[in-house]
C-alpha cells in the first residue's frame, strides 16, 4: 500500500530530513561548480583566517564559513570535498559488495572445500587491524584512486560474504530452488535468478551502513595525508589542516567535521529505515 507523500512526511519526519540531507550532498557532489562561491584552491594570505560571514577584501563576496590558514574559502572547500567523499565511499561500497556477494553465494551454494576456503580467507582478513593495514597499503602503493578503493573494499567485503553465505545456505534448500534443479536449470541460473534476488534486501541494508563506514575511513586516510592526491579539497585533509587552529580559528575544523557527521548520520538513518522496510523479521518484531 502506497503512502501519500504528505502522510509519509508527517509519519517519518526524521527519514525525510535524512533524505533531504543525503540528496543535498549528492547534488553538491555532482555540481560543486554551481554552488561554490569561490575557487576552493585559490590562496590569498590577505584573506587568511577570516571568521564566518566576513566580506572578501579582493573581488567582493562573502566568506560564509570563513577562510583557512592560506586564505581559501571554507564553504567552497566543503562543497568540493563532498565529491571526493561520496565518490570514494560509493565506489568502495560497490566494489566490496561485488566481491563479498559473489564469494558469499559461492560459499553458501556449493559449500565443501570452496566454502571452507572462503571462510578461512575471511577469518584471516578479520584478524588484521584494518586501519593499520589500510595505512600500510596506501603508504606503500601510493594514495591513488584504485588503491584507496581497493583498500576500503578489502576491509568491507567480509560482512557481505558472511551474511550472503548464511542466507544462501537457507535459500538453496527451498522448494523453488529444488524445482529449478528438477527442470534442468544450471547452477549459474539458479544463483542469478533464484538465490541472489532473495538476498538483495539484506545486501541493500548492508550497503547503506557500509557507505557511511567507507566515508569515515576515507576521511581518516585523508586526515593522515593518505587520501586521494588529486589536489581537490578533502574533508579529512581540511580537518587535519584545522587541528592546529582549534583554539584561534574554530571554523577550520568545525565545518568539515560537521559535513562528515551529517552525511554519515543521514546514511545511517536511511540504513535503519531500509532495514525496517526490507527485513521481514524486524517487521514481525515491531508488530
Amino acid at each position: 500500500m502506497q503512502i501519500p507523500i504528505a502522510r509519509f512526511v508527517l509519519r517519518r519526519p526524521l527519514i525525510c530530513v535524512a533524505i533531504f540531507l543525503f540528496v543535498g550532498f549528492l547534488v553538491l557532489a555532482a555540481f560543486p561548480e554551481f554552488f561554490a562561491p569561490f575557487d576552493p584552491s585559490k590562496q590569498s594570505l590577505l584573506e587568511r583566517l577570516q571568521p564566518p560571514g566576513s566580506v572578501a577584501r579582493i573581488g567582493g563576496g562573502v566568506h560564509w564559513l570563513g577562510t583557512d590558514h592560506l586564505g581559501r574559502d571554507i564553504l567552497s572547500g566543503v562543497i568540493h570535498g563532498a565529491r571526493g567523499a561520496l565518490l570514494v565511499g560509493t565506489s568502495a561500497t560497490i566494489a566490496a559488495a561485488l566481491v563479498g556477494v559473489t564469494l558469499g553465494l559461492l560459499a553458501g551454494y556449493f559449500g565443501g572445500w570452496l566454502g571452507d576456503l572462503i571462510l578461512r580467507i575471511a577469518d584471516v582478513q578479520l584478524a588484521f587491524p584494518f586501519f593499520l593495514l589500510a595505512i600500510t597499503v596506501a603508504a606503500v602503493l601510493g594514495p591513488s584512486f584504485p588503491v584507496i578503493i581497493g583498500v576500503l573494499a578489502l576491509g568491507n567485503w567480509v560482512v557481505y560474504a558472511r551474511v550472503v553465505r548464511s542466507e544462501t545456505l537457507e535459500i538453496r534448500e527451498r522448494v523453488f530452488v529444488e524445482a529449478a534443479r528438477a527442470i534442468g536449470a544450471g547452477n549459474a541460473r539458479i544463483l542469478a535468478l533464484h538465490v541472489l534476488p532473495n538476498c538483495i534486501p539484506s545486501i541493500i541494508v548492508l550497503a547503506t551502513f557500509n557507505l557511511a563506514y567507507a566515508i569515515i575511513l576515507e576521511a581518516g586516510l585523508s586526515f593522515l595525508g593518505l587520501g586521494l592526491n588529486t589536489g581537490a579539497p578533502s574533508w579529512g585533509l581540511m580537518l587535519a589542516n584545522g587541528r592546529e587552529y582549534v583554539a584561534t580559528a574554530w571554523w577550520l575544523a568545525t565545518f568539515p567535521g560537521l559535513c562528515i557527521f551529517l552525511v554519515v548520520l543521514s546514511v545511517n538513518i536511511l540504513g535503519d529505515f531500509a532495514r525496517d522496510e526490507l527485513d521481514p523479521r524486524s517487521v514481525q518484531e515491531s508488530s
